[in-house]
This record gives C-alpha cells, sequence and structure tokens, in this order.
C-alpha cells in the first residue's frame, strides 16, 4: 500500500496529455487517413517509452529510499549502542529496566546487560516522578558512581496486549566537573561581618579602666576562640564593632552552632552584673566588597532596631533573623530624644502641610501619637492632618473626642482626601509602625517626599525606608510614651489639650498593661509629664471599661483555650469575633497560673487575625513573625491569608519551632 501511494506520487500525470494526442490524430482522420495513423503509430511509441522509463525511475527511486532507511536504521542503532552519553530505557510505571547501553552498564557496574532489573536498584534514590508530569529533565543531580548527572528524557506511549504504557528513554549527561566548581565558587564568596557591643555603654559606665580592659579582654577572645574555624580575617575597627570576613561555606557551621557566641559573651559580666550582649550583622550575595559591607551595616542597624542580641543576615532581596529572645533592656538617652525633637521641630516648621498617619485598625496608642504630633504642629502653627481609618476601630471613642474639640476642626481626612491635598512640601509623620505595608494609606506614604517615623515595635524585614527623620526604639513602651518625651523639648505643659494628654496616657496604659509590663523610668516620667498637662487618670480608665456583652466574648474565648506547650494558651475559633475582645483575651489568659504566653485566633473573610501576648519570658514576636506578623515581645499580631486551620497548624509549628531551637 505504501509503495502504491509512492508510486503515484513519483509518477507524473501525463496520461491527460495522451488522450489529447489520440484525440488530435481522430481528428486528423477527417483529412488525411495516412497521417491520422501516422500520428496513432507515433503515440502510442512514446506512450511505450513513457511506461517504461518511468518504471525504471520507479525502481531507482524505491531503491534508493529502502538503503537510505537501511541504513538510517543501522546509524540509530549504533548511535544508540556507542552513544558519548550513558542510555537506559525503562518503564516508569514499573520501573523496569529495558535495555542500556554499555556506558551506563559501566557507571552502574555491571558486565551484562540489566534486563528484569529495577532501575531503581541500579540507581538508588532516583526518582522517575518528573517524567511522568510531563518535564523534559530531571529537576535535581543525580550522583551515581561517584559521579553526578543530569538526566534528560522523554515518554514513548506504546500498546502491548492491548493495553497503553510508557517507555522512558534517559539520557546521562556527566557534569561532575562543573558542578563541583561551581560549588566551590559558591562555598568561596566572601560574607562580611560586623560584631558590635550593643550595650557598650552601658557596660563600661563607671567601671575602671583595667575592669574596662578586662572585660574587653574577655569578649575579644570568646569571639576570637568562635571565629578561628572558618580562618577569615578578624579584627576591631571601633570601640565596640569589629570586622569578620569568611569564606560562604563556613555559615553553615554558625548556624548549626546556633551562633552559640551570643549566649558565650552573654556570660560576661561587669562588675555591676550587666551582661555583655552582642549583635551580628552579617552580609552576603554582593557583587562587590563595597556593597558587601553596606549589606553588614544594614544588617547591624536592622538587629539594633529590633532589640539587639541577634544575628541579622541581609542578601540582595531579604533580611533573615537570627535569636532576639532575651528580654529587651532600656537602652536610650535623653540625648536621643533631644536631637530628634529639635530635627522633627525643624521638618514641621519648613512643611507646607504635616499629614499623620498610624497603622490599620489603630489603638489608643497609634490615636494618642498623632494627636501629640498634632499638638507638635499647633505649637509651629502649620495646618495638620490626622489621615483617619473610614473602618469601626477600637480608638474610634477617643478619635471621636478630639474631632469635637474647636482646635480638631477639620483636622481628620480620610485617605483619599489627604493624597489630594498632599504637596512637593508636605510632611508625613507615621506613627506606631514601620511597616508601610501597614499603614493607612500606602499611596500616601509613596507621594510624600518628606516622612517622619516613630514607633517603638521591633523592625521587621520590610520597613519605610529613606525616612527623613527616624525616631525607633524598641525599648519604649508605646509610642505615645516615644512622642510625649519629643513634646517635652518642643512645648510646655500647657500648650497640651487635656484631651490630648489623656490620649497619650491611654496609649501608655495600653501598652504597659497599666504599667506592669515593659515600663523603665522613661515611662513613669513621660507619664508625670502627661498628668502635669492636665491627664485625668479617672477619665482614661474609663476608656478601659468593656460591656457585659464584650466581657461575655471575652470569657467564651478563654473558656475555649488550650494549654498547648511551655505554658502557651492558644484559642483557635471557628468563627469571627472583635479584634479588641480577642485582644483582650489574650491579655486575660496571662493572669491565670502557669501561662506565660497566649494565642488567639479567628477567622475574618479570607485571612486569619492573631493576637499573641506574653509576660516577657516567651517572644511572641518572633514566633509570630515566621508567619508575616510583628509587634514586639510581649504583644504581637498579625493578618495571615489562610483559612483558620491553616493557619493554626502554622502557628503550632512555629511554637514548636520556637521552644525546640532553645
Amino acid at each position: 500500500m505504501r509503495k502504491k501511494k509512492l508510486s503515484r506520487l513519483l509518477e507524473p500525470r501525463f496520461q491527460l496529455y495522451f488522450a489529447f494526442l489520440l484525440l488530435f490524430a481522430l481528428a486528423s482522420a477527417f483529412f488525411s487517413q495516412v497521417l491520422a495513423a501516422a500520428e496513432f503509430v507515433i503515440v502510442v511509441v512514446l506512450y511505450l517509452y513513457f511506461r517504461r522509463a518511468n518504471a525504471r525511475r520507479r525502481k531507482e527511486i524505491l531503491g534508493y529510499i529502502e538503503n537510505v532507511t537501511c541504513n538510517m536504521d543501522m546509524a540509530t542503532k549504533d548511535t544508540m549502542v556507542n552513544a558519548p552519553l550513558a542510555m537506559v530505557i525503562f518503564r516508569p510505571d514499573s520501573d523496569e529496566v529495558i535495555w542500556s547501553n554499555d556506558r551506563f552498564l559501566r557507571l552502574t557496574g555491571e558486565h551484562e546487560h540489566l534486563f528484569d532489573t529495577k532501575l531503581s536498584a541500579a540507581v538508588p534514590g532516583f526518582s522517575t516522578r518528573w517524567l511522568m508530569e510531563g518535564k523534559t529533565e530531571c529537576p535535581d543531580e543525580v550522583l551515581l558512581a561517584g559521579r553526578r548527572f543530569l538526566v534528560f528524557g522523554h515518554l514513548v506511549r506504546t500498546e502491548e496486549r492491548g493495553a497503553d504504557s510508557f517507555l522512558a528513554t534517559t539520557y546521562w549527561v556527566d557534569v561532575t566537573d562543573y558542578s563541583t566548581t561551581r560549588d566551590e565558587f559558591y562555598a568561596s564568596r566572601p560574607i562580611c561581618a560586623i560584631f558590635t557591643l550593643d550595650n557598650y555603654e552601658e557596660l563600661m559606665k563607671g567601671v575602671p579602666d583595667n575592669a574596662k580592659s578586662a572585660i574587653l579582654g574577655d569578649i575579644e577572645e570568646k569571639i576570637g576562640a568562635w571565629t578561628a574555624p572558618a580562618g577569615g580575617l578578624f579584627c576591631k575597627y571601633d570601640r565596640d564593632r569589629y570586622l569578620f570576613l569568611f569564606e560562604e561555606r563556613y555559615l553553615a557551621q554558625f548556624q548549626e552552632s546556633k551562633y552559640s557566641v551570643l549566649d558565650e559573651v552573654r556570660t560576661i559580666l561587669n562588675p555591676k552584673g550587666i551582661p555583655a550582649t552582642l549583635s551580628i550583622g552579617m552580609g552576603r550575595d554582593a557583587d562587590s566588597f563595597q556593597e558587601l559591607f553596606q549589606y553588614a551595616s544594614l544588617s547591624v542597624e536592622m538587629a539594633l532596631s529590633r532589640g539587639g542580641d541577634q544575628v541579622v543576615i541581609k542578601n540582595k532581596f531579604n533580611f533573615e533573623f537570627y535569636g532576639g529572645r532575651s528580654k529587651e533592656m532600656e537602652k536610650r538617652t535623653k540625648v536621643k530624644s533631644r536631637v530628634m525633637a529639635n530635627a522633627l521641630g525643624e521638618l514641621v516648621a519648613d512643611a507646607s502641610h504635616v499629614f499623620v498617619m498610624g497603622h490599620k485598625f489603630p489603638d489608643l496608642d497609634c490615636i494618642g501619637a498623632a494627636a501629640g504630633a498634632v499638638a507638635i504642629a499647633r505649637k509651629k502653627e502649620v495646618p495638620v492632618y490626622v489621615v483617619r481609618d473610614p473602618n469601626p476601630n477600637p480608638a474610634d471613642d477617643m478619635t471621636n473626642r478630639l474631632a469635637a474639640l474647636p482646635e480638631y476642626k477639620d483636622v481628620f481626612l480620610s485617605p483619599q482626601d489627604a493624597m489630594i491635598r498632599a504637596d512637593s512640601r508636605s510632611l508625613l509623620i507615621v506613627v506606631d509602625t514601620n511597616r508601610p505595608e501597614q499603614t493607612l494609606s500606602e499611596d500616601l506614604l509613596l507621594s510624600c517626599n518628606k516622612v517622619a517615623v516613630i514607633d517603638h515595635h521591633r523592625r521587621a524585614a520590610t520597613y519605610i525606608a529613606d525616612a527623613a527623620l527616624n525616631f525607633h526604639e524598641p525599648y519604649a513602651s508605646s509610642a505615645s510614651e516615644l512622642v510625649t518625651e519629643l513634646l517635652q523639648y518642643l512645648l510646655e505643659p500647657a500648650d497640651l489639650l487635656r484631651t490630648e494628654a489623656e490620649a497619650l496616657l491611654a496609649g501608655m496604659v495600653l501598652d504597659t498593661k497599666q504599667f506592669t509590663m515593659r515600663t523603665g523610668s522613661r515611662t513613669f516620667e513621660a507619664a508625670a509629664f502627661l498628668r502635669r498637662a492636665g491627664a485625668d487618670t479617672g477619665d482614661v480608665r474609663k476608656l478601659f471599661q468593656s460591656d457585659l456583652n464584650g466581657v461575655i466574648a471575652r470569657y467564651d474565648i478563654i473558656k475555649d483555650a488550650k494549654l498547648y506547650r511551655d505554658g502557651t494558651a492558644v484559642a483557635i475559633l471557628d468563627h469571627p469575633v472583635g479584634r479588641v475582645t480577642a485582644a483582650q483575651a489574650a491579655d486575660e489568659l496571662l493572669n491565670i497560673s502557669g501561662i506565660d504566653a497566649s494565642f488567639v485566633l479567628f477567622p475574618d473573610g479570607e485571612r486569619v487575625i492573631i493576637s499573641g501576648r506574653s509576660t516577657g519570658d516567651t517572644n511572641v514576636q518572633v514566633i509570630l513573625e515566621k508567619l508575616g506578623g510583628g509587634g514586639n515581645a510581649a504583644a504581637a499580631g498579625g493578618q495571615i491569608p489562610g483559612d483558620i486551620h491553616t493557619v493554626g497548624d502554622r502557628l503550632l509549628k512555629a511554637i514548636d519551632a520556637y521552644f525546640d531551637e532553645e
């Protein structure tokens, strides 16, 4: 059948021409029979010659094609047998080897065929799932006979015994030399690390010179012993900073030791019993040593802004965090507050408008800090506006009280109206958050050329960069406390409205849990200033009163809480509740004996809201950071996409990881 089709293709369509020649010969018979006979004889002769020549040509072509086909089959077989690449054909469904060439046999150590052998037996650990997924290249390198291979392949559908099956042909490319060179290149990439004593001032204050030398000598000895196995360059370049250059191959060893140098340095005490704390910032994956040092410097600043006593690593794309579980110590000076107050006053005075914006779903600390910023702008006689969250939130009562004041007429704006009023000289003051995605309007943040940030939360991997002023103190109790410190240098107590003072005090009361947590001497100094400004503690207390339904809902959550491990209570709710109620329930759980940390989760549409609280022994910020949340060691939260069961499982795994790493 195939030869007939080929013959028709090769044979010219001359039959029509001969038919017309015969018709012309018949037509000639009307004029001359002799001429017609001659023409008929010539046509017959030509037709016979054509048939003979066409048959000979067809025979020659078919013979040539058969010869080529035979040679191709022989070449294909020869290529498979003597191919420069190892080859193996097998059934992916049963893992049965059908055929392999000599090169593959030598790799497996076999001298005869591998028929009726499982491929997994010849190559342990080799998975063929990628072939069944339609891929033509194995995603991982395969180790065989001490060599490393890239495996390519494809599937062919066959019919055996009336059923469909597959045959897989794979080609094994030896990339050992390339892989070894590549691994050596990445392993020898430089890493720049900066070690800093983040409490140097407290450690050396009032200590004799000989004791200072002894303390620094002990610290340098422990750091030097920890860095010695890497054989890198270690040197001191400032009174409290050290530079360490090493190859990336040793980074995994440091991570496996969980950066034990932090614990070792913490055992060193000054004569007053204050332990030394160390922060390490590392830069990796940079294009130059200058960029590498910049990465390390940013990492150190990030570590210090998160409370110190931890390791931060920065590459081209993000930050990685290790440690940071120790209790934060108050390490602030009035010098910085005075400098920041003067800088903020100049920024406000030079601005055409001042916009104040907090985080989404603002609380009393957020609105209190915003009220303090309004007082500063009013003192400088600069138009000021507060961006208001249009959705219901815990700060609504205080916001309404402020909006009723004559001084606050037309002060509160929607994010859209603020965008319209903003110009090139506008100043945006962001309070109680340092993450751009958590602000009320990220568009407004991008639109303002000058931005000032006042926040007390530990800095996350995403933060507001390139701010004209960044008053970020993770050791402060609240953003209201930080703003109050600035107010002491910018205005008199009489310049602060009573309601503004109460808003600031309410923010401090909220974040310190009635001045019982995260308080320092500076916290009470700020509260005293607000009392002098007219803040009434009785009115502030009324802001925290709950109605009967709220109390019942709060204790329903507490009833559903379960103890998980190491004094951690977790309440996973399958129905929405008020955010304030959930946060209050998390606080209430800490009043129960034996509970050091609490988490309350509830669904909110396509996301889950988490409130985490701690007495300070457990760092809830480190736990929720693994889920994308943030906050500080005692109070943290997050809005995590997903369903309640998935997020609940992720939280429990994060809690396990936190305690297992201790």
